[in-house]
């Protein structure tokens, strides 16, 4: 009894300094991000600014969820996109890099990520980022009912997709960029060119590295 009753006192101390902690926002992007581009890095800029966020996260997987993806994205270690995504967001002060999911391992999904992050940092608001594409996706999502109770979800606006959800979704207008980590890969593969759609340093690395040859 001695014991539990320790246990108690120190839970309930752990439960009263965090109560009196100042709240913390938090966006995250996740993704695969292979490779990053300046599309990511825009919209987690116009999310932190518009949001007034204390920080974005870019939180990449570790095995997508999404059924055949191997099958369509070219295998690359997942230290070169842990790289890479370190090159691009460098100089902003107010992103930073996430490893839950690469740590966990398995298949990333956003409820069991979260639920890890919420542990860790009882003390934050996270504000999960998606596109205006997949909000339609998200009765899909698993243990959505949950997710949605854990974290405020923020629709990047998109053409051609309706602002509406069951869900409660902040929605954000940003500069819509033709670019995709597909098309980037692509065009590594032609020779062409990648200026512009990355960060310097990033197609600097991918062309170091050999990366999307294949």
């Amino acid at each position: 009894m001695k014991m539990d009753t320790q246990k108690q006192l120190l839970t309930k101390a752990k439960l009263e300094f965090h109560s009196n902690l100042p709240k913390k926002h938090v966006g995250i992007l996740g993704g695969t991000f292979n490779p990053i581009h300046l599309g990511h890095l825009v919209i987690a800029e116009q999310v932190y600014e518009q949001l007034c966020l204390d920080k974005v996260l870019f939180l990449p997987d570790k095995v997508p969820p999404h059924r055949g993806v191997q099958k369509t994205i070219p295998t690359i270690n997942s230290d070169d996109r842990i790289n890479m995504i370190k090159l691009a967001i460098r100089d902003n002060m107010h992103f930073d890099l996430d490893l839950t999911d690469i740590h966990r391992g398995g298949v990333s999904y956003t409820y069991e990520t979260i639920k890890l992050l919420k542990e860790y940092n009882p003390n934050t608001e996270y504000y999960f980022i998606i596109g205006g594409d997949m909000v339609e996706n998200l009765p899909k999502w698993s243990h959505i009912e949950e997710l949605r109770q854990m974290v405020h979800f923020v629709g990047v606006c998109r053409k051609g997709f309706e602002k509406k959800s069951k869900y409660p979704i902040l929605w954000v207008n940003t500069p819509e960029l033709e670019i995709s980590s597909s098309m980037i890969r692509e065009r590594v593969r032609k020779g062409q060119t990648i200026k512009y759609l990355v960060p310097d340093d990033v197609a600097w690395y991918i062309n170091d590295r050999g990366l999307y040859n294949d």
